[in-house]
C-alpha cells in the first residue's frame, strides 16, 4: 500500500525558513517522479516544484531561488527547503508521486505552512 506523509509545516515569520518532509512507503522516490504542490485558501492547487527519479528539478517561477527540493534515498524521503518565506507562500503543501509501473498518482495529506508578515 502506497502512503505519503508530509511533515514540517508550521508558523514562521516572513523571511524565515522551513523544511518540509515527505516520507514514502510502498513506493520509491528513486524510481518515480514526484512533485510538491500547494493550495492557498480559495485558490487552486498549484505546482511548486518537481523532482525526477534521475534527480533533476524544476520550480515554479514564484519560488525559484528560494525553495529547493532534495531527496534522501536511504530514508525514501523528499524534502522541500523553503527560505526567504513570504506571506503569499501561506498554503497547505502536498507532495505526490507518479508511480510509473501503475501510472497512478498518490498524494499525501498535506501540511500547513503559515507565513506571518
Amino acid at each position: 500500500q502506497v502512503q505519503l506523509v508530509e511533515s514540517g509545516g508550521g508558523l514562521v515569520q516572513a523571511g524565515g525558513s522551513l523544511r518540509l518532509s515527505c516520507a514514502a512507503s510502498g513506493v520509491f522516490f528513486s524510481q518515480n517522479p514526484m512533485g510538491w504542490y500547494r493550495q492557498a485558501p480559495g485558490k487552486q492547487r498549484e505546482l511548486v516544484g518537481t523532482f525526477s527519479r534521475f534527480g533533476s528539478t524544476n520550480y515554479a517561477d514564484s519560488v525559484k531561488g528560494r525553495f529547493t527540493i532534495s531527496r534522501d534515498n536511504a530514508k525514501n524521503t523528499v524534502y522541500l527547503q523553503m527560505n526567504s518565506l513570504k506571506p503569499e507562500d501561506t498554503a497547505v503543501y502536498f507532495c505526490n508521486i507518479y508511480q510509473l509501473t501503475t501510472t497512478r498518482t498518490f498524494w499525501g495529506q498535506g501540511t500547513q505552512v503559515t507565513v506571518s508578515s
